[in-house]
């Protein structure tokens, strides 16, 4: 299978602005995240998707391909449509690595680029959950599965239920977060992002339950990988720390 790597980064954010660019040790956040994905054994070939001319020209100056499109995307995977329809090549898959998770590990990628078998329509990747206080933070997005690890359901809220217990929920059942890294099929790409918002996308603020409630089906693997987002200058200064740990 001939996997494209598209890494998106939007310039406007509400709760960080120019996150891309944000220092993080002496490399952007872009740099770092691209560095990471060249590392895998399974993209062919890796691009950054951005909205902003400042990214793109940081972009060339490390040495990367950079695609410039549109303002108007809404989430990451229209964005990836956009680098697909204007790539030369052909690519059976469109791997989705989140622009923000600047230690995102290279085996996570091949993991999620195993499920891609020319079958899969959709793939992510999961992980257990650990700890209660996850478990009920709404910006932990869980996710239920069945026995064939396909996703069931994406939700902000805890699922599943567990009736007859208060608390300590995590330890009644083994409880998934879902890691915001996607698989494509490619012509699968360009009919996700045809489709109109849907009722549950609206109510969970979550892409994917569009396409599960079109009857798209989504392929998961388990990872043991814990991922760091950067979602607020916050999160980066966190992960500064991290980062000076390591060293």
């Amino acid at each position: 299978m001939k996997i494209l790597g598209v890494i998106p980064a939007r310039f406007a954010s509400t709760r960080f602005p120019a996150k891309p660019l944000a220092d993080l040790g002496g490399q952007s956040m872009i740099n770092r995240v691209y560095a990471q994905a060249l590392k895998s054994k399974s993209l062919h070939k890796v691009i950054v998707a951005t909205d902003h001319q400042e990214i793109v020209e940081h972009v060339l100056g490390f040495g990367g391909n950079v695609c410039m499109t549109s303002v108007d995307h809404v989430s990451g995977t229209d964005r990836c449509c956009e680098v697909l329809s204007k790539e030369p090549e052909i690519f059976d898959y469109v791997i989705n690595v989140q622009g923000d998770e600047p230690f995102i590990a290279p085996a996570q990628i091949d993991l999620l680029a195993t499920l891609l078998s020319g079958e899969t329509e959709l793939a992510t990747l999961i992980k257990k959950l650990e700890k209660q206080e996850q478990l009920i933070n709404p910006n932990v997005v869980k996710v239920v599965i069945n026995q064939n690890n396909q996703a069931l359901y994406f939700s902000r809220s805890p699922i599943p239920y567990w009736r007859g217990k208060e608390t300590d929920w995590i330890n009644q059942h083994v409880y998934y977060k879902h890691i915001g890294m996607y698989g494509y099929r490619s012509d699968i790409l360009k009919k996700i992002t045809s489709l109109k918002v849907s009722a549950l996308e609206k109510a969970e603020s979550l892409e994917q339950l569009r396409w599960l409630e079109n009857g798209f089906k989504i392929k998961t693997a388990e990872t043991t990988q814990e991922t760091i987002g950067i979602d607020t200058p916050a999160d980066l200064e966190h992960a500064r720390q991290y980062l000076a740990q390591l060293s």
